[in-house]
């Protein structure tokens, strides 16, 4: 059967237990409390001290699954999205497998930054149309504390850790993506790996990455208000209904100016707009899911509603996915 949507089975998500309020930033940096809510939205962020990536993802998926009433055994395919992985090698997916016990599953990492999820459940809709695969466990892990300069003020308080996860399988529903990428802006916000120095050709000069955050702020916050009311335009365009015929938008969790903007340029009621960045701040690719998981749990999205999940990232990507919420439950 060629499934047309997705259905979401179940959801679950992870924070660090450390919470690092704006007070505290203001004992190594030049900034205020009332400097970092007014420029961000953001009052607090979680911190994983000691807890890897791939735990973060772990304890997600395990709450996801059990949200949904499924076994790890009953899992064909595991995508995470990071960026922020503990290995270059093996894969978060293939870590966090193995900690399951989803012994029946094929597992992979995608690594399309802060539209990781977004980008993530267009492949798991197309993979369950195919037949071929019948339960998808998407993740998206993030520790974003690791790659953070904290000497940078500008962007030293933008980010945190965290997991989000969702049980996923084919369904009747809307369901319309639409994904892109600007790669000619990718000098705008970018992380190398630091490089070596090789015993080869009489010794090669090691790179100056230093294996943080770099991110011109000024140019992503130009290319974000832009490409996130496109890419909402967009999927609505493909899903046949417009934007007004939304009942909530899941952003992804950035800016609390970028999302206000986004909102205001396609004219949606703040109330439509799904938003916990005051608490978690930017957990790159987990936000979406984090803040999907929350809004179904107090109750707030129900069966039925057209939710749109919209993201941007490094790369520089960008995407929204469009689609009619069915629980499966």
């Amino acid at each position: 059967m060629n499934f047309l949507g997705l259905t979401i089975l179940g959801t679950g998500h992870y924070l660090p237990e450390y919470i690092a309020s704006n007070r505290e930033y203001e004992t190594f940096l030049d900034t205020s409390d009332e400097w970092i809510v007014t420029r961000t939205g953001m009052r607090e962020r979680r911190i994983a001290l000691d807890t890897p990536v791939w735990k973060m993802g772990e304890m997600a998926a395990r709450k996801a699954l059990d949200d949904a009433g499924v076994s790890p055994e009953e899992i064909d395919l595991i995508l995470c999205t990071t960026v922020t992985g503990d290995f270059r090698y093996p894969s978060a997916a293939c870590l966090i497998q193995g900690q399951l016990g989803a012994k029946n599953a094929f597992a992979m990492d995608i690594a399309a930054a802060c539209a990781g999820s977004v980008y993530a459940l267009d492949m798991a809709r197309r993979y369950l149309a195919t037949g071929d695969v019948k339960t998808i466990l998407q993740i998206s892990a993030e520790a974003l504390s690791q790659t953070t300069d904290y000497t940078d003020r500008g962007t030293a308080i933008l980010f945190g850790d965290g997991a989000g996860a969702a049980v996923l399988r084919g369904g009747d529903g809307l369901f319309a993506s639409a994904l892109f990428s600007a790669p000619d802006c990718g000098q705008n916000i970018h992380c190398a790996f630091p490089r070596r120095s090789l015993p080869f050709g009489g010794g090669t000069p090691a790179g100056e990455e230093t294996g943080l955050t770099y991110m011109n702020g000024r140019e992503v916050y130009k290319f974000a208000t832009r490409a996130m009311p496109a890419a909402v335009q967009a999927a609505c365009q493909r899903a046949g209904i417009g934007v007004e015929d939304l009942d909530y938008i899941i952003p992804h969790q950035a800016n609390l100016r970028i999302i206000e903007t986004a909102a205001k340029a396609l004219k949606v009621p703040l109330e439509k707009i799904c938003v916990n960045i005051q608490k978690y701040g930017n957990t790159s690719s987990a936000s979406i899911m984090i803040c999907l998981d929350e809004s179904l749990r107090e109750g707030r999205i129900k069966a039925g509603d057209r939710i749109c999940m919209v993201g941007f990232g490094a790369g520089l990507t960008y995407g929204a996915v469009v689609m009619e919420y069915q629980s499966g439950k």
